[in-house]
């Protein structure tokens, strides 16, 4: 059977344990199966226990497919894992915890575990530096605070009562676009000039041409710097920040429509989900997909480094 193009033949092709294998096998190991311990050739396939044995002399000398990548030590079986990787890679807007509960037959909280791992296959992977004309913009995310219970609604201070909105409480996001290429976003603890300028020349090559709102952060750096101001107009020939905020609208439409209610402490991680498919648009739903499986492996994430019990220490995210 020929691999899946549409979500209809994902479903039929992945109930088959063969297909399940033979599929990831060819992208983790496209030279041949290597032990992901000590990466020996001279393993044996033990189709009793649809697992290898490395016959070089270590400890824990058999593995899985599941080994050494997003989904180890999980007892979810591969169908599934690859049903739900199917969903979030392709549902534009995101696909809630409770819909894919509903869709492959795992708990909510299992659904909400498996989704964020899932996530980790899209982010941390070191990218070339955004060129041409940028967008640069910064965004906000949270809850109203009209909406906000009178316990955590920020008191304003005695001189600021006509600014309590707005920005208060809320997690700063900033992003860049490539004119009709990539974007990268990240949140951070402030949108200062030293921010600001850092991310600009970690994220952005010599010789771009910026292009900002007016926000004065972004003044004062060395690359050619083209400003729209907002007050007056929103676009000047191709001066405009249209296609971030184009982003921005994608972003929040998944963030309020599909999930709801998202903790900042787990925000960068549906940033990197977003980002993952606004960056692969251009794609169709299987070459999406065969590219989200190249990135599972190498990457570990365990529910108590997901919930803050433990240090995050393979997900790292500079502020």
């Amino acid at each position: 059977m020929n691999e899946p193009t549409t979500l209809q033949e994902a479903i039929i092709y992945f109930a088959d344990p063969v297909n399940c294998r033979e599929y990831l096998v060819a992208r983790r190991w496209p030279m041949g199966v290597t032990c992901p311990r000590c990466g020996s050739t001279d393993v044996l396939f033990l189709e009793k226990y649809n697992r290898w044995h490395c016959r070089a002399k270590h400890s824990a000398p058999q593995f899985t497919l599941k080994t050494g990548s997003i989904m180890e030590d999980s007892p979810i079986s591969l169908d599934k894992w690859l049903m739900a990787m199917w969903l979030v890679v392709n549902s534009k807007n995101g696909i809630s915890s409770y819909e894919i509960h509903r869709s492959i037959g795992v708990t909510q909280k299992t659904a909400w575990f498996l989704n964020h791992r899932i996530r980790l296959a899209f982010g941390l992977e070191p990218e070339e530096k955004l060129s041409g004309p940028v967008e640069m913009d910064e965004t906000f995310i949270g809850g109203k605070i009209k909406n906000m219970h009178k316990n955590r609604k920020p008191k304003p201070l005695a001189n600021r009562t006509k600014r309590l909105s707005g920005t208060i409480g809320k997690t700063i996001v900033v992003g860049m676009l490539e004119r009709n290429g990539r974007v990268k976003a990240e949140v951070v603890m402030e949108r200062t000039q030293a921010v600001l300028h850092e991310l600009i020349h970690r994220n952005i090559a010599p010789g771009t041409t910026l292009i900002t709102d007016e926000h004065g952060g972004y003044r004062g750096t060395s690359f050619e710097h083209q400003i729209i101001n907002h007050a007056n107009e929103y676009v000047r020939g191709q001066v405009h920040t249209n296609g971030i905020e184009n982003f921005w609208s994608l972003l929040k439409r998944g963030l309020n429509g599909t999930y709801v209610s998202v903790e900042p402490f787990h925000l960068f991680r549906y940033i990197d989900e977003q980002v993952y498919r606004y960056n692969n648009r251009k794609m169709n739903d299987s070459q999406r997909f065969d590219l989200a499986v190249q990135g599972i492996i190498g990457k570990r994430l365990t529910f108590d480094e997901l919930t803050g019990k433990v240090s995050r220490s393979t997900e790292v995210r500079p502020f």
